[in-house]
């Protein structure tokens, strides 16, 4: 027997014929290279229908008219638009006064293109842009600090056939496109006529969006002062440019599918999230706000391009779609893992942790963001160690150690900060007030602390991967006796009455006068994995964050008014990090469901966050509008789902060694899927069963049947149960051979695990979703079927949150004023 155990295990391995549908796609016995992405979805199945990214991204249409207000004529079709590569039948006519917003199936991103039929009177078609139908109108929704976007407006004079706006006016991300013409007074205040004022609108803007140059003055001012312009457009089209590594957007390296729909629609919501916030690297940010203290542009207010190149290379993972289209080191520990399994885009993550590194200060600080930020001594405490856990995460998805011991020296620089700020007290003491936008971020801080517990394992682990001379032996141990001082100086902050840990040493302690428990920092005590096997502190975390959970969500007591999916995709990791991964997949049903369905949210991606009553406004800034609905930090369920749910561990570069343990969960009847690496391919089933005996009856047995494998050339283990505990079971897996288990469980609470031998045919392709109600031989006599009996458990009810609205002006950032 290949197993260790503390329950009744079978001694035997049954042999069964297995008449299963085939499950999974033809499996990839083959890595990926992340130079060139396939083209082709390593697991092809009926799971694809999820995936939002569209097949062609260079001609997405919309999906159905939205809104029609005004001189609009538009085809009779019921406002539902016709497919793809179809023209309408009869043309959109706006003239002035008009307005139509038309409404895409998903939140999309890129260049606005048209067909021009018909143009009269020189019109001025404006576009506006917005991720929320609560925005969508005649200003676009904000990237900046003013509360709405400038509208692009084409001056098409006589202009017909196709034409789109400037590269530069790529516009990150948006589901609801606005098109109208201004009613413009014929006689204008002081004489002028309507001519000179649509001339002058267009100068004003600043914003030359149709490469056509320097507008020229009109001959004569006077020759039409009663035109009526409009424009007729046979189709509207969207030229996508994010996810540049992949020409097939659909083509995932990785999936995931379960017994829950909405769990499999927040999966790869997450996944597309990632696609939109991975870009082209001169199409970031410009910033203008901000660079204004620096290069003195004049660009007008709610200005906005993306024009800025942000980092090296042909594609680069940024903070958000919409706004913040730079390098944030705050989104690499959610987004670098969502990335690996899902699409593979690890060259879009070295290129941004490139350009990270490439600005890091003399003194060893890493800038708080990259460029067009990073000039100016920029700088986090938090988000300066989240830069170490992208490098820990990008060298163990990719394998790329050569990279790592490029930049080896510079990460050590990078880590001797940190370390010097640990004083007496045990605790690390942070030096700036920068994070995530929360507040109380000074002092003695729980969430910087365990941060740096959790970043010193990782370093521990990289210089092993680069090798063992005596320099990184010392290094390792000086690390490994750092961290066991933070973890005993953590628990000065461990709160008895609340059963959380309290933010700091000062006023936020467990006794202080302003005292917190935040969400952050109880999830990063519970991540860094400083408690020992035996102590109640985990479970206890654990239970008292999920007593906090509104009808929304987790919500952040450190940021008030906050509902985050940062911190939440923290939370996430820390339920599973105290074994219990029932909670991690309620909380992700609960939050990002109502991330995909609540008012106002785009039903396709995954919010930067939102108010604790429920509104689509993020408090960290006064501008609702200003709220990204595509920000890669909010992806957390989509790497939390294959690695504790189905369980899928590497445990070394590239997973030349791995482990799977996995934990169904009550909330799924079954659950499937798997990412591959350069390696190879990681795949997991499993499902309910019930023991029938041989007279077709059901016996009182029931358990989960689980199925692993791994890429040829690497070795793992499978577990199940708790990792040390009663139920404790381990056996050693070769990569390249497919292994099967069942866990049975009797009326009397007794174990059985057993191996059985399962045909390879089992990974194949098969339309047929119902694979899972496949009956097995089992044993002698017996049959393995699903137990049909399984019913998804009610969530509990709980009430909205409550807004503090003094605090809410509190809590506002004056990004200008930040730099």
């Amino acid at each position: 027997m290949r197993h260790s155990n503390g329950c009744v295990l079978a001694a035997m391995k049954f042999v069964t014929s297995v008449f299963l549908v085939p499950l999974a796609s033809g499996v990839v016995s083959w890595g990926i290279d992340y130079h060139s992405l396939p083209t082709h979805p390593a697991f092809p199945g009926p799971w694809d229908k999820y995936i939002k990214a569209p097949a062609d991204k260079s001609f997405i249409t919309p999906a159905r008219f939205w809104r029609v207000e005004g001189n609009v004529t538009v085809p009779n079709t019921e406002y539902q638009l016709p497919a793809r590569g179809h023209t309408y039948s009869g043309s959109i006519l706006i003239g002035e006064g008009g307005l139509l917003t038309v409404e895409f199936e998903e939140n999309i991103a890129g260049r606005v293109c048209f067909d021009i039929d018909t143009v009269t009177d020189e019109p001025i078609l404006n576009l506006a842009y917005s991720e929320s139908s609560f925005f969508a109108g005649k200003q676009s929704d904000a990237t900046n600090d003013e509360e709405w976007d400038l509208p692009l407006p084409i001056h098409l004079r006589n202009r017909t056939g196709s034409l789109c706006v400037d590269t530069e006016f790529n516009r990150g991300a948006f589901k609801y496109l606005t098109l109208y013409i201004d009613t413009i007074p014929v006689i204008q205040a002081g004489g002028k006529s309507k001519v000179a004022h649509i001339f002058n609108s267009a100068k004003s803007a600043a914003q030359q969006v149709l490469q056509y140059g320097h507008l020229s003055s009109p001959a004569s001012e006077e020759k039409r002062p009663y035109s009526t312009p409009s424009v007729g457009i046979s189709r509207i089209w969207v030229n996508c440019t994010s996810f540049p590594s992949q020409k097939n957007g659909r083509a995932y390296s990785g999936y995931f599918h379960s017994s829950s729909t909405l769990l499999n629609r927040i999966w790869y919501a997450g996944a597309y999230t990632l696609q939109l916030t991975t870009i082209d690297p001169s199409e970031g940010s410009a910033l203008i706000p901000v660079n204004r203290y620096w290069d003195h542009n004049e660009s007008p207010p709610g200005s906005w391009y993306s024009n800025f190149t942000v980092a090296k290379g042909t594609a680069v993972t940024t903070d958000g779609a919409k706004r913040d289209r730079l390098v944030w080191p705050g989104d690499m520990y959610i987004a670098i893992p969502g990335i690996a399994v899902s699409t593979y885009d690890m060259l879009a993550v070295r290129n941004a942790l490139n350009v990270i590194y490439k600005h890091q200060y003399e003194d060893g600080n890493i800038p708080y963001a990259g460029p067009p930020l990073g000039y100016n001594g920029e700088f986090s405490d938090t988000y300066h160690l989240h830069t170490l856990l992208g490098t820990y995460d990008y060298v163990l998805y990719s394998g790329d150690v050569d990279w790592l011991r490029k930049h080896w020296t510079a990460y050590r620089q990078a880590l001797a900060v940190s370390i010097a700020k640990v004083d007496s007290r045990n605790l690390m003491r942070v030096s700036s007030p920068l994070d995530w936008n929360r507040q109380g971020m000074s002092g003695h801080n729980i969430e910087a602390s365990a941060i740096l517990h959790a970043v010193l394992k990782r370093s521990i682990k990289l210089a092993s991967w680069l090798s063992n001379d005596t320099d990184h032996l010392q290094a390792k141990q000086e690390w490994l006796l750092l961290s066991q001082s933070l973890q005993k100086g953590i628990q000065q902050l461990y709160c008895d009455h609340t059963g959380l840990y309290s933010d700091n040493l000062s006023d936020q302690h467990c006794s202080g006068p302003n005292h917190v428990d935040p969400q952050d920092g109880n999830s990063w005590a519970l991540i860094a994995d400083m408690h020992p096997r035996d102590s109640h502190i985990p479970r206890a975390v654990s239970r008292a964050l999920r007593a906090r959970w509104t009808a929304f969500g987790a919500p952040a007591p450190e940021f008030p008014n906050v509902m985050s999916p940062f911190a939440s995709s923290f939370e996430l990791q820390a339920h599973c990090a105290a074994r219990d991964p029932d909670a991690a997949v309620e909380l992700a049903l609960l939050m990002w469901g109502y991330l995909l369905d609540g008012p106002g949210f785009t039903n396709s991606t995954l919010a930067e966050g939102f108010r604790t009553d429920g509104y689509v406004h993020y408090p960290a800034y006064p501008v609702p509008s200003r709220n990204s609905h595509a920000h890669g930090w909010a992806a957390g369920p989509t790497s939390m789902l294959p690695t504790h749910v189905l369980g899928i561990q590497l445990l070394s570069p590239g997973g030349g060694t791995w482990s799977i343990r996995p934990a169904l969960t009550r909330w799924l009847g079954w659950a499937r899927g798997g990412f591959a690496v350069g390696r190879g391919a990681f795949e997991v089933l499993m499902w309910r069963v019930v023991l029938e005996d041989q007279w077709g009856m059901g016996t009182a047995a029931k358990g989960v049947v689980a199925v692993v494998r791994g890429p040829e050339g690497s070795s793992g283990q499978f577990g199940w149960g708790e990792a040390g505990g009663d139920d404790d079971f381990v056996a050693e897996v070769e990569g390249g051979e497919t292994r099967a288990w069942v866990r049975l469980e009797d009326e009397n609470g007794k174990l059985t695990m057993e191996e059985i031998e399962v045909f390879e045919s089992i990974w194949e392709v098969s339309d047929d979703e119902e694979w899972h109600e496949r009956r097995i031989p089992y044993g002698l006599a017996g049959t393995l079927v699903y137990d049909s009996s399984f019913q998804e458990p009610v969530m509990e009810e709980r009430r909205p949150g409550e807004v503090d609205w003094e605090a809410l002006a509190d809590g506002y950032v004056d990004t200008r004023g930040r730099w």
